[in-house]
């Protein structure tokens, strides 16, 4: 019956053969936000989303354990059904009030949030106009809901507003999905002209601010603050699983009648709720990221600077520095390669590889926190061009950017 998946168990043996398979790593012990131990080695984690480095946070971990001791390990039940606590509740005022809008809903993680609302959203005689570069959560989700699918070339105003007066004449509503930063480049969307398309077609847009959330904007809004159009964004879906370091999935937003949702969304009523210690850790987070600017301030200078020193040192990266900086590499078992010699020097970052890549390129994904020091900075930077210049990716090792 598994004989349909011959090429990936393939692939995955030949990461066996090539070394630490990369989708298998058991960290032994968590030792900060952003070292580890592995296979009895420390290890400086470059590749995790612990944007704000919150995971280790005093006071979240306080809320947590509160929470647990007092309402158990586990609701056992769905949102529809046992399965909301008042610190559900609270945190969905939490995100609503963050994020300046009506109401929220909250889900027990991001990819749920996605495949729900988006599978609620659209029905079969509407439209759905996806980023080609959408992550796969919003596919799932599209696939889910019947719709109709338009893909738009990523980044793409002028190509999006081509395919939506072709739709024009068509029946049924348009929703335009587009995120605010995304995983694998890093790259932002040009959001204040997206927002313009769907002004003028009269389409709704929904923001994924699952990267950005907590990394852009003077409150952390996301890209919908930064580009001053959060009047024009129908529906926010973010998680808690990066910035706040938790799990957890939402959608905001200032629609009448987004009640409805709940029962709607089959993600959301067919799933148990998040554990009440998760909500209450993420209702805290809530409150450091708000009262704690200096955290995206560090963030935004420790991704500048990986960004500038390895850009220094001759690597094609991502169009513009973001907390997710990526070493972009034409060849699979080079980039495997790359990986493994990163890991042997005690530098941990993610791997990915075609098909679920844009343009189908092999990436070395780095994420930066603010709980990085500038000495984690330096050290990553030599890592990856040492390794690079050992591979020949690269000419002459460089000191890292100051």
């Amino acid at each position: 019956m598994l004989g349909k998946y011959a090429h990936l168990a393939q692939s995955l043996s030949g990461l066996r053969e090539a070394g630490t398979n990369p989708f298998t790593v058991a960290f032994d012990e968590i030792l900060s936000p952003t070292t580890a131990r592995l296979n009895g080695q420390t290890v400086v984690l470059l590749g995790t989303n612990n944007y704000l480095g919150l995971t280790f946070d005093e006071s979240c971990i306080a809320a947590a354990v509160s929470a647990l001791e007092t309402e158990g390990t586990g609701t056992t039940g769905s949102r529809i059904a046992n399965g909301t606590y008042s610190a559900h509740v609270a945190l969905e005022k939490q995100v609503a009030t963050f994020l300046g809008r009506q109401d929220a809903m909250v889900f027990t993680t991001g990819y749920q949030a996605n495949l729900g609302i988006m599978a609620a959203l659209a029905g079969r005689d509407d439209h759905l106009l996806l980023d080609a570069d959408s992550h796969a959560s919003i596919y799932d989700g599209s696939r889910l809901s019947e719709a109709q699918v338009t893909r738009f070339r990523h980044n793409d105003p002028d190509d999006l507003y081509r395919r939506l007066r072709y739709l024009a004449d068509k029946p049924g509503d348009k929703l335009i999905v587009v995120e605010g930063i995304y995983s694998m480049l890093g790259d932002v969307a040009p959001l204040a002209e997206f927002a313009a398309v769907k002004r003028e077609t009269g389409a709704y847009l929904l923001v994924d601010e699952a990267h950005s959330l907590g990394v852009l904007g003077e409150h952390g809004r996301g890209l919908q603050e930064v580009a001053g159009v959060e009047a024009d964004v129908d529906f926010v879906v973010g998680t808690f699983s990066k910035s706040l370091g938790s799990i957890g999935g939402f959608c905001a937003s200032d629609m009448p009648g987004f009640e409805v949702l709940r029962v709607a969304s089959r993600a959301y009523m067919f799933t148990a709720s998040m554990p009440p210690s998760i909500a209450a850790s993420v209702t805290q987070a809530f409150e450091v990221m708000a009262a704690r600017p200096d955290l995206r301030q560090a963030l935004t200078r420790n991704a500048e600077a990986l960004y500038q020193g390895l850009s220094k040192a001759g690597f094609r990266l991502g169009p513009t520095p973001s907390p997710i900086v990526s070493v972009r590499l034409t060849k699979p078992e080079l980039a495997v390669a790359f990986w493994n010699k990163l890991l042997a020097r005690g530098l941990y970052v993610n791997l990915a590889l075609p098909p679920a890549t844009p343009a189908r390129e092999s990436l070395l994904r780095t994420s930066v926190s603010a709980a990085h020091s500038e000495a984690d900075i330096r050290f990553a930077v030599d890592a990856i061009a040492s390794v690079g210049e050992e591979l020949g990716i690269i000419g002459a090792t460089v000191e890292a950017a100051e």
